[in-house]
């Protein structure tokens, strides 16, 4: 078991090797994602309202009477 000024010295030297993203890259990451967001939960709403209105027409709800 290592002591844990050992075990200190390598987390640091790990981190030293992590390659962060620049501003330019978050950005730009952050906007697909959103993005993606968006259409993601749109597709859900269409095919939601789709599926109810299948159902509503299929259990007899949709005849209004």
């Amino acid at each position: 078991m290592t002591n844990p000024f050992e075990f200190i010295q390598q987390v640091r030297a790990e981190a030293a090797k992590v390659v962060w993203p620049t501003r330019r890259e978050t950005l730009i990451t952050t906007g697909l994602v959103l993005v993606l967001v968006v259409f993601t939960s749109l597709f859900f709403v269409v095919v939601d309202q789709v599926l109810r209105q299948v159902v509503s027409l299929a259990l007899g709800f949709g005849r209004g009477g």
